[in-house]
Order: C-alpha cells, then structure tokens, then sequence
C-alpha cells in the first residue's frame, strides 16, 4: 500500500431535511472520488441539524440503527460503489432509551467495519447533549481500511488527550474529529488542540466542523475545516469560515514513521507512574 494517502473531508450547511443533506454529502463524496479521494469523512450528526441546542423530545426522531440503518446502508453501497472508505456520523439508535452520538466507519468495499460512540457528552447552553446521548461504552476501536489504520473522535471529546492517546496505542494513522462547535466559544481552541494532538500522539487529523447559523438556536458555525500532520502543521490551507467547502488533500503516511523516529513519545511514556490520573 502507498504511504500516501489521498483523504477527503466535508464541511456543510443544514439544508432543512435529512433526504437534501444526504443527497448533498452523496454528491460530495463523488466529487471527492472524482479528484481521487481514497477515503472521506462527513461532520457530526451530518444528516440532522444540530437539534442539542434545545431540548425538545421531538429531536429523538432523528436517531436511527448503526449499521442497521438507512443511513448506513445507503453510504455503505456508495461507498462499495466508489471504491472509498467512508466516515459516517449520525445519531445512533441501538434501542428505545439507547441512543448514541456515533460515526460508522465503512471500508471501500462496502463492509460496515464497526463504530465509535463518542464518550464524553457536554451539558451547556447551546450544547445540551446529554439531553440525548448516552456516553459512548464501545472504547476507542481502530478500524484496517483499505487505506490504513483510521480511528474517530467526536466533537467535544477532542478537549480529553485520553481518547487521542487510546487511538495512538491502538495504532490510529489517522483520525476523523466530526464537529459541531461555534464562534465564541471554541475558535481560539479550535486551531491549537488538533494540531497539538497530532504532535503528541504522531499521526494525521482531520477535523471537521459545520457551517452557519441554523433553526434551532444562534450558534454560529464557523467551519474552518483542515488536515494537520504528525508535526502540528496544517496540510495544505484551512478551509473556509462561512462557505461549505469539500478538502482534498494528500496525507504522506511515511511521515508517522519519520516523526515516530525523531520523537521518541511512545517509547518514553510512563504508563506505570500514571495509576492516579484515573483513580477516583
């Protein structure tokens, strides 16, 4: 397998319904494909708005079976189609009361590999998600596509370096980090964490965030999508912050081995003295 890797993003606007916001993340992924994209991820809770700005039971509505859904399925035979692994964030369903902020992570030949729940849930204004997810019980899988070793971190987990570094461990090449967060309240981080959690684990990311202002509250979206390599740096430009915008950008897969070589994190971490950072 080639170490470089040509990888896909997309950040959107809320389109108003589920069908046109799947078509539009449809149409991306074949553009994407089109530029050679092997593999594409799609922002938090892509085929919804982001409804946990409220809470208002109505908005369990959008919650569906992983991988048992249409949503899935319909990605799973795009994805099967195109040749292209496929990062795919919805609201899961599992059963009544069971419900789960989730990506399904899809191989290029269809095969629903698995999924991630995302573990850490916030409850503030504008953000009121325990409202409406369970925390995440299933850990932090890395899943062999056909391009590589590829782990998912969702949205508000990206604040806990706990997550970043299970991917690490488990021998994540590169990341997904689906998003939905807004002006004020994360810009100033937006930029720093990301980066500097491929730094501290050594791998690529690819973080996500959605665009606008949208029917349920005023969070503004701010986009800014990007890639980020094991040195921190940006792959190419950041997208941008109020259009929806598809990223394409080529990931040298070599450079994990090369920065792993100059930065000695793994082989000098301290797993025996860190007991108390998760002692009650």
């Amino acid at each position: 397998m080639s170490p470089v890797v040509r990888a896909a993003l997309v950040q959107a606007k809320w389109t108003g319904d589920t069908t046109s916001m799947v078509d539009r993340h449809e149409a991306y992924a074949r553009e994407a494909a089109a530029q050679g994209a092997q593999v594409i991820g799609f922002q938090e809770v892509f085929n919804a708005p982001y409804f946990c700005q409220v809470q208002e039971p109505e908005h369990y509505q959008w919650a569906e079976p992983v991988p048992d859904g249409p949503t899935t399925a319909r990605m799973s035979a795009l994805a099967r189609e195109l040749g292209m692994v496929i990062v795919v964030p919805v609201y899961e369903r599992e059963q009544s009361g069971f419900l789960y902020n989730t990506a399904a992570v899809i191989d290029a030949d269809g095969t629903v590999l698995g999924k991630y729940r995302k573990h850490h849930i916030p409850q503030l204004k504008g953000f009121w998600e325990k409202y409406y997810f369970r925390p995440g019980n299933m850990g932090w899988p890395v899943f062999d596509t056909a391009v590589g070793r590829i782990g998912v971190y969702i949205c508000y987990d990206r604040h806990f370096p706990e997550g970043w570094r299970a991917l690490g461990l488990a021998g994540a090449q590169l990341v997904y980090n689906p998003s939905a967060t807004s002006r004020g309240l994360s810009s100033y981080l937006w930029q720093l964490e990301q980066p500097a959690a491929a730094v501290a684990n050594e791998y690529f990311i690819a973080a996500i965030n959605r665009v606008g202002v949208e029917e349920y509250g005023d969070n503004d979206f701010y986009g800014t999508s990007y890639f980020v390599d094991p040195r921190g740096q940006f792959v190419g430009p950041v997208a941008s912050e109020h259009d929806e915008e598809l990223v394409v950008r080529d990931l040298d897969f070599g450079v994990i081995d090369e920065v792993r070589t100059q930065w000695q994190f793994y082989r000098d971490r301290r797993p025996d003295a860190y007991g108390p950072l998760t002692e009650a």
